[in-house]
């Protein structure tokens, strides 16, 4: 097995963000795609990329070159991941939807079992507001409720909404909680630590799934500022029962793809992941990690944990970021635990 780390859909958004924080580490990447000139024009200085035109390509060329880590970008991430863990190589990905956060942490005993590991939801929205949360429980028994809030900030490029974002978007949107949390209630009305008020509301994504794992509560709410918090929120729960049939759901993705945004400016100077926690003896504590640019932050924690794992500090089995690095994970990328902000 190689030293490489390879980058799948390395010629993206998220790709190039991930590139950049693995170059400033020392470590060089190599560009997995599907489209060599987008590949050659996101390399720096030579590097290598390797094309390869649909993701059973990939897996093929994973087996025969054994890069050490793959970081992969490419939506639908509960199908994508399952291929590219079979290959045995270190796995991290920037999931952000229940179904594909669940069923890899499912997988936690047969990858210790042969000595792989795999990290996912690698990304702001899992990676905050369960770090946030980790913070929150150090030291204390499973507490009765949970609830985290991700307040994603970040600049917008203009162009195509993409195939990978949409079918992370609209994957999302179609999964079904068995557990019954629904998009779009529980709404809140947040201060921030910096006095600005952000309504959030539940949003049934991978942060749900990270929550319940780290903190084994019977009750887990997890709210986002990206969650429909107007009266559409009532007809949310409509749509996402058209999309959970396939056919409307590959169509949804295809149009949504093909969706021209503006460039827009951050929203806010920082992104914020919120926790809080109650338990049966009454105890509540409460807290905020302060975060830069949420693309950013997610560019730097695969990079981050792609690094860790390349230096022999992690452990074999299935791992959102913060429950196998803990907290300090967070802060080496950037982020901020508020002092003064956490009550036990």
């Amino acid at each position: 097995m190689s030293n490489d780390v390879w980058i799948v859909g390395g010629a993206g958004r998220s790709g190039r963000h991930i590139g950049a924080q693995l170059r400033q580490r020392g470590i060089e990447p190599v560009l997995v795609g599907r489209n060599a000139d987008r590949l050659a024009e996101a390399a720096k200085d030579g590097e290598r990329t390797v094309v390869a035109h649909s993701i059973e390509a990939i897996v093929a060329e994973v087996r025969r070159q054994h890069p050490a880590v793959v970081i992969n970008t490419v939506a639908p991430f509960a199908e994508t991941a399952a291929e590219l863990v079979s290959t045995g190589a270190h796995y991290i990905d920037i999931a952000n939807d229940m179904g594909a956060i669940s069923g890899l942490l499912d997988r936690n005993e047969e990858l210790s079992a042969r000595g792989q590991t795999a990290v996912t939801g690698a990304g702001f929205g899992v990676t905050g507001t369960e770090s946030i949360l980790v913070k929150l429980l150090e030291g204390r028994p499973i507490p009765a409720r949970v609830r985290v809030d991700m307040l994603p900030s970040l600049e917008s490029e203009a162009g195509t909404v993409g195939e990978s974002l949409a079918a992370s978007l609209i994957t999302g949107l179609a999964y079904r909680d068995p557990r019954g949390s629904r998009l779009g209630r529980d709404l809140l009305r947040l201060v921030l630590p910096d006095g600005s008020e952000v309504s959030t509301a539940s949003m049934p994504l991978g942060d749900l799934a990270a929550a319940r794992h780290v903190s084994k509560a019977p009750t887990v709410i997890a709210a986002s500022s990206m969650a429909p918090t107007g009266p559409i929120r009532f007809v949310a729960p409509l749509a996402s029962t058209l999309l959970a049939a396939r056919p409307l759901r590959e169509f949804a993705q295809r149009q949504l793809a093909r969706v021209t945004v503006k460039a827009r400016p951050r929203p806010r100077d920082y992104s914020w992941a919120h926790a809080h926690v109650e338990w049966d003896d009454g105890s509540v504590r409460d807290g905020w990690l302060r975060i830069g640019d949420a693309s950013t932050f997610t560019g730097t924690v695969p990079a981050e944990v792609a690094r860790r794992l390349l230096e022999g500090d992690g452990r074999a089995g299935a791992f959102t970021p913060a429950s196998l690095f803990g907290t300090d994970l967070a802060e080496a990328c950037g982020a901020e635990y508020l002092p003064g902000l956490v009550a036990a």
